[in-house]
C-alpha cells in the first residue's frame, strides 16, 4: 500500500474528479484524462497515479461491458474469443512492462503518452465520419493483421491506456464491424485488457487505496448521473472539454 496519506478534503476532491470522470465516460469517454491529473495534483507520482486510476475506473468498465454483451462479436473470420485472448495477453504484457519501468523513466515518458492519447481522443471525437453504404459488401482485414493491431493496442492499454477506446473503435470498424457492434466489442475488450492489468497492479506497493476508493465511489456515482444526463447534454462540448484538459495537462507535464 502506498505510504502517501491523503487528508479527507483532498479525498473529497478526488471523489469529485471521479464523479466527473464517471459522467464523462458515460457520455463521451475520456474519464482518465480527469482522474490521472487529479491524482498527480494530489501528490502521487505518475506511475502510482496511472495504476491507481486504472484500478479505480475498472468497475465502470465492467458495467459498460455487461450492458452491451449481447452485441459483442468477432470480425469476419476472427471470432471474439481470439480477440479476447489477444487482449488478455497484451494487457498482461503492458502491465508487466509498466511495473518494470522505473518511476524516473515513466515520468519522462508521460508527457509523450498524454500527447499521443490526447491526439487520438481529438481525432476520434472530431474527425468526419465516413458515410457507409449499407448495401456494400463487408470488408475485413487479414486475420494476422487484425490480431497484431489488437495485440499492440492491448499492450498499450495495459501500459497506459489513454485513447484505447478510439483506437479499438477505429480498428474494428475498419476491419468490418458495424459501429454499434464495434462499440460493444471494444468495451468488452477494454475490460479484458484492464482486468489483467488491474490483477497485476493490485499487488503493487505504489497503489494508494484511499485514492482508489474515493475515485471508484465517485466514478460509480458519475456513471449513474451520466446515464440520466445522456440525452440532456451536448456530447461535442464534453469531448471538447476533455481535449482542452489533455492539452493543458500535456503542456504542464512538458514544462514540469
Amino acid at each position: 500500500m502506498s505510504t502517501l496519506s491523503l487528508p479527507l478534503p483532498l479525498l473529497a476532491l478526488i471523489a469529485a474528479a471521479g464523479l466527473y470522470a464517471g459522467i464523462q465516460n458515460a457520455l463521451a469517454g475520456g474519464g482518465s484524462f480527469i482522474t490521472f491529473p487529479a491524482l498527480l495534483l494530489a501528490g502521487l507520482n505518475p506511475l502510482a497515479a496511472n495504476m491507481s486510476s486504472t484500478i479505480a475506473l475498472f468497475p465502470s468498465q465492467i458495467t459498460s461491458a455487461l450492458a452491451g454483451r449481447k452485441l459483442v462479436g468477432g470480425v469476419g473470420p476472427v471470432p471474439f474469443r481470439q480477440l479476447f485472448v489477444v487482449s488478455l495477453i497484451g494487457g498482461v504484457l503492458g502491465a508487466v512492462l509498466l511495473l518494470s519501468t522505473p518511476v524516473s523513466i515513466f515520468t519522462r515518458l508521460v508527457p509523450w503518452l498524454v500527447l499521443f492519447a490526447t491526439s487520438v481522443f481529438a481525432w476520434g471525437s472530431f474527425r468526419r465520419k465516413p458515410v457507409v453504404d449499407p448495401d456494400a459488401p463487408p470488408r475485413h482485414l487479414p486475420t494476422p493483421l487484425l490480431l497484431l493491431i489488437q495485440g499492440a493496442i492491448a499492450v498499450y492499454g495495459g501500459y497506459f491506456g489513454g485513447g484505447i477506446g478510439f483506437l479499438m473503435l477505429a480498428a474494428l470498424t475498419i476491419a468490418g464491424q458495424q459501429v454499434r457492434m464495434a462499440t460493444a466489442t471494444k468495451n468488452a475488450l477494454a475490460m479484458t485488457m484492464n482486468a489483467s492489468a488491474v490483477a497485476i497492479f493490485a499487488f503493487s506497493p505504489l497503489i494508494n487505496w484511499s485514492a482508489v476508493l474515493a475515485l471508484g465511489a465517485g466514478g460509480i456515482a458519475g456513471g449513474v448521473v451520466g446515464g440520466w444526463l445522456m440525452h440532456r447534454l451536448p456530447e461535442r462540448q464534453l469531448r471538447g472539454f476533455v481535449v482542452v484538459v489533455g492539452t493543458v495537462l500535456t503542456i504542464w507535464l512538458f514544462v514540469r
